[in-house]
């Protein structure tokens, strides 16, 4: 199972034209080590992706954000980070340590983060908890739970123990099952890469414990547990720089959600790109420009400061 994870991982890189070094770090949160795919040179980004997708779906929009080393980090279980059933027993606190203890090992003060969906939710938890390793955000698509923000259907029923066993058996991993989640997203088609990737991602040891117990602690059939969503007050708190970029065809949150998010937080811009949830895969130039040109920004910001 590794072995093809990380040939299809190879092939999503290649596709990119992305040359990444694969590095491992101790992250003895989750019992084990955390896996960074390295790019380029420069001031730190790092990169979080969603739930279930490892590191290497950014490959895209990595060629794109030039004069900054890149560290890709595959989430627990999603890719070739170590997970532990414990993971989700108190996850915003396991959530923040993960991060922290990655950015430690690979020596980085205060980093940029760039999140998409589970991710965002991560570093946004990141920057509230520990505002001093968080220099600013980057959010491409609709943060988890974001002001009063849920899920589709499928995944509120994923989030139910017992319908998840009985849809888990019904749609096992599968190029079928792939699609229709690609479709759910509103990201369809993926390019052959991607979804080989997504495929041999879910087939991982440890990835359906820990998909449907993160489901599961974040939601209910009837939308976000009102203790893990992050609230206007929430928001508020971050007073780091934030880029918002949004797919006009979300189905997790529309652009408008987006638009409030804007006027909470400290200092916001937002941008409104075609495609779904992972907006990178539809407007991929357009995103990398948008990137590059607000961390350039805050580069000189901080060369100046």
């Amino acid at each position: 199972m590794l072995e093809t994870f990380i040939e299809a991982q190879q092939r999503m890189l290649d596709r990119s034209g992305v040359q990444a070094e694969s590095r491992f770090v101790d992250a003895p949160v989750v019992n084990g080590r955390a896996h960074v795919l390295v790019s380029g040179s420069g001031p730190p980004v790092v990169m979080i992706n969603g739930i279930g997708t490892p590191a290497a779906m950014w490959a895209p929009l990595m060629p794109l954000i030039s004069g900054h080393t890149l560290y890709a980090v595959d989430q627990p279980a999603y890719g070739l980070t170590n997970t532990t059933e414990q993971l989700t027993d108190d996850l915003r606190s396991t959530a923040v340590l993960f991060l922290e203890q990655v950015i430690d090992q690979l020596e980085l003060e205060r980093p940029v983060f760039i999140g998409n969906s589970l991710g965002s939710l991560w570093t946004t938890w990141m920057a509230i908890d520990r505002p001093g390793r968080v220099a600013a955000l980057v959010h491409v698509g609709c943060p988890a739970l974001f002001l009063d923000t849920s899920a589709p259907l499928p995944m509120r029923m994923l989030s139910v123990p017992a319908l998840a066993r009985v849809m888990m058996r019904l749609q096992p991993p599968s190029p079928k099952q792939v699609e229709q989640l690609s479709r759910m997203v509103r990201q369809h088609p993926l390019t052959p890469e991607l979804a080989a990737l997504l495929l041999e991602t879910e087939r991982l040891p440890g990835f359906e414990h820990t998909f449907l117990a993160t489901l599961h602690t974040l939601l209910t059939l009837r939308g976000a547990r009102p203790e893990m969503a992050l609230t206007a007050e929430q928001l508020a708190r971050v007073d780091q720089p934030v880029q918002l970029i949004w797919g006009d065809d979300d189905p997790m949150g529309s652009p408008a959600v987006g638009e409030r998010a804007r006027h909470i937080m400290a200092e916001a811009d937002l941008h409104v790109v075609s495609g779904g949830h992972t907006p990178w895969l539809t407007d991929t130039e357009r995103i990398g420009k948008l990137v590059a040109s607000f961390l350039n920004k805050h580069d000189q910001r901080r060369v100046e400061g």
